[in-house]
This record gives C-alpha cells, sequence and structure tokens, in this order.
C-alpha cells in the first residue's frame, strides 16, 4: 500500500470516527417526533416575538432541527462539515501555502482534531493548529434579529457548554494533543487580535452570530495567505453571519467566488 493510500486509509477512519460514524447510523432527516419538537419551539417563539412586534415567518422548524441537530452529545463534530475542512487543508499543503490552521468556535473539538490529524498524516511539524472558543457557550447576540431567535433556541437546549479540560481530554484520545496545538479561551474580539500566528493557510469560522463572525473574519482575513481557504460555517443558517459575511466581502472589494460544502457552509480561496 502506497504512502497516498495510507494517508487516505487513516484520515477516512479519524472522520468517521469524529463524525459517530463506526458504530450506529445518523438519518440526515430528523424523525417525526424530532420534527414535531421543533414544529413546537417554532411555534412558541414566533408568538414570543409576535408580542414583541417582530415576525419571524423566515424561521421555521426543519432550520431550527438543523442548528440543533447540529449538537448531537454522541459525536464530535458535524456529518457533512469534515470532508471539506479535509479539502481545504490538503490543498493548502499540496500547494505549498505557508502559514497555521485556525478554528474558531471549536465546540467539542473534533474538526480541530481532523486539522491535527492532516498535519499528522502529511508530516507538517511546523504548523500548528489553533482552537479559539469561549468554552462558555454561546455569547449574547447583538441586535440581530436572526441571531437573538437562534439564541433562544439554542439555550432551550442547552447543549453549547463544553470545557477546554474535555475537548483537551477528546485531542489526547485521538492520540493529537501536543505542541502544535494551541488553544485560545476568550471571545474572539479578546483573544484573536493578539494571537501569535503571522501567517494562515486555513481559517474555519464557527462563531455562530454576527458579531462573532464579524470579529473573526476582521483578525483572520489579513493573515490568510494568498491561495488559502477561508471557510464559513453557519452562512446559511438562520443566524447573522451571512450578514457579516457579505459585509465584509463587500467593503474589502472580495471577489472571489463562494463555493457551498452543503445547505450551511461556504468557502473560497484567496487568490489576492
Amino acid at each position: 500500500m502506497s504512502e497516498s493510500e495510507l494517508r487516505a486509509l487513516y484520515l477516512d477512519l479519524l472522520k468517521a470516527s469524529i463524525r459517530n460514524e463506526l458504530y450506529r447510523h445518523h438519518p440526515s432527516r430528523p424523525s417525526p417526533s424530532d420534527l414535531a419538537k421543533m414544529t413546537l419551539l417554532w411555534a412558541k417563539l414566533r408568538l414570543k416575538y409576535h408580542a414583541r412586534g417582530t415576525e419571524i415567518s423566515h424561521v421555521g422548524p426543519l432550520a431550527l432541527h438543523s442548528i440543533i441537530e447540529s449538537n448531537r452529545p454522541d459525536a464530535h463534530t458535524l456529518v457533512s462539515r469534515a470532508d471539506n475542512v479535509q479539502f481545504c487543508v490538503e490543498s493548502a499543503l499540496s500547494a505549498g501555502i505557508e502559514g497555521d490552521l485556525i478554528e474558531t468556535g471549536v465546540f467539542r473539538g473534533g474538526l480541530g482534531i481532523l486539522m491535527r490529524g492532516v498535519l499528522r498524516a502529511w508530516g507538517e511539524t511546523g504548523r500548528k493548529v489553533y482552537c479559539a472558543d469561549s468554552w462558555e457557550g454561546l455569547p449574547a447576540p447583538g441586535g440581530d434579529i436572526d441571531d437573538a431567535v437562534a439564541h433562544d433556541a439554542l439555550k432551550s437546549i442547552d447543549q453549547f457548554t463544553v470545557s477546554l479540560e474535555s475537548v483537551k481530554d477528546t485531542f489526547a484520545r485521538y492520540g493529537l494533543l501536543d505542541d502544535q496545538v494551541v488553544f485560545l479561551k476568550g471571545w474572539f474580539a479578546e483573544t484573536l487580535p493578539s494571537a501569535a500566528f503571522e501567517k494562515l493557510a486555513v481559517a474555519r469560522l464557527d462563531g455562530d452570530y454576527y458579531e462573532s463572525t464579524r470579529d473573526a473574519i476582521e483578525s483572520l482575513y489579513p493573515k490568510l495567505q494568498t491561495g488559502g481557504w477561508l471557510i464559513v460555517d453557519d452562512y446559511g443558517a438562520p443566524v447573522g453571519a451571512r450578514r457579516a459575511i457579505d459585509e465584509y466581502r463587500r467593503e474589502h472589494a472580495i471577489s472571489e467566488p463562494m463555493l457551498k460544502a452543503d445547505h450551511q457552509v461556504v468557502y473560497w480561496q484567496k487568490n489576492s
């Protein structure tokens, strides 16, 4: 078996493990009972905001399920995002793009583990994986109505608070906790401007809301090298991340086309 075949075998197994696909099947669509729960939650939220004079008809049970499904307690990451992360990191490595890797919004650490695993599989010892998160749950949303609705939905399940210690333990159980992994604990506006990296090859933003997404891209995009990749989670979700990204692209005349990894995630390669 060739080196490239062994690398692919390891990374496929790593992805299956962090997605918890080795021992059980997860349907891609919500079950009737899950959808019923989301329908009830959506109805309660709609009534709440209607009483305030705001209609949220653009948010529905499937959208809320998409948010809540993403936080299954039995997986370290989402089902569909890992392939996109692997593609971007390996593309940057094969092209010799300089810089470290970062994810802002790490949660349980699955995609950070995959980033470190790709570096290990490629024999890359000079790059670091930065994992930035508050590890205190989601920040309070600003004035964006979509963020406020999503925040209310997510508070109802209270699954977003994960300790840094548990994330480090997960990295260690995969054999990937070492000095090439750096944890940045705190809100993005506080940690990212002073982070030690000077160049980035891949940056993945998963800040959910407008302000946290805006904080991340303002700090990271100037350090993303030409040929590097920016990945944005939540762009297709009913939250303010889309507005933050669209604003930044307009303000900085970013014309690179956005590609879709799935219904929620977009990414593009920085060309200038």
